[in-house]
């Protein structure tokens, strides 16, 4: 069920990413949507929280029909490297888990668009290791998410902060297509 869930949230942001990089004219090339230089480095790091749920049958399940679960607080530090209209970037990610999770932590590349003003739109794709607590086992595996970015000038208070600053952000993630992780948190850019 998990993977039906992901797969058409990875289909339901595809459209959007392919809006954002089509309202991109020739003559705007030389910047970014939210005004910032097409190409750079631009660092960030973020703090995040959420929940992770695996399925019964994944390397989480346990013998007696129990599934591993729990909540997680999350701190993250990446960069981006804008292309014009598009950005690429890499990041790390560190969780202290709850009830069954202990920690999870681990890397992985996104890819997406510049949305609006300050906004992105990405899929990311890695490799996660979590430890598990009680008797779920550490195990490690493929990470593959969707997410988006809200920078301030998309929701109205556009003099606050400027082109970097703090966003919100919104991502699911999914262990192997073994889990569903709903995250939620604040990112600052530089």
């Amino acid at each position: 069920m998990n993977k039906a869930i992901f797969a058409v949230a990875l289909v339901a942001g595809m459209p959007a990413i392919a809006h954002a990089q089509d309202t991109t004219t020739s003559s705007e090339t030389a910047t970014a949507p939210d005004g910032t230089p097409a190409f750079g480095i631009e660092p960030y790091i973020g703090v995040m929280g959420g929940y992770d749920s695996y399925d019964r049958r994944s390397e989480f399940g346990s013998p007696r029909g129990g599934k591993m679960n729990g909540g997680l607080v999350q701190g993250v530090a990446g960069i981006n490297v804008p292309l014009g209209p598009v950005f690429v970037g890499a990041e790390g990610n560190v969780a202290k888990g709850f009830n069954d999770i202990d920690w999870e932590y681990g890397v992985k590349g996104r890819l997406g668009a510049r949305a609006g003003d300050s906004g992105m739109v990405y899929a990311s794709a890695g490799y996660e290791w979590v430890n598990g607590r009680r008797a779920y086992a550490d195990h490690s595996d493929w990470i593959y998410g969707v997410g988006v970015e809200v920078g301030p000038k998309d929701i109205g208070l556009g003099g606050v902060t400027g082109n970097s600053g703090v966003r919100l952000r919104l991502e699911v993630d999914t262990y192997d297509f073994d889990s569903i992780r709903p995250m939620a948190g604040v990112i600052m850019h530089f």
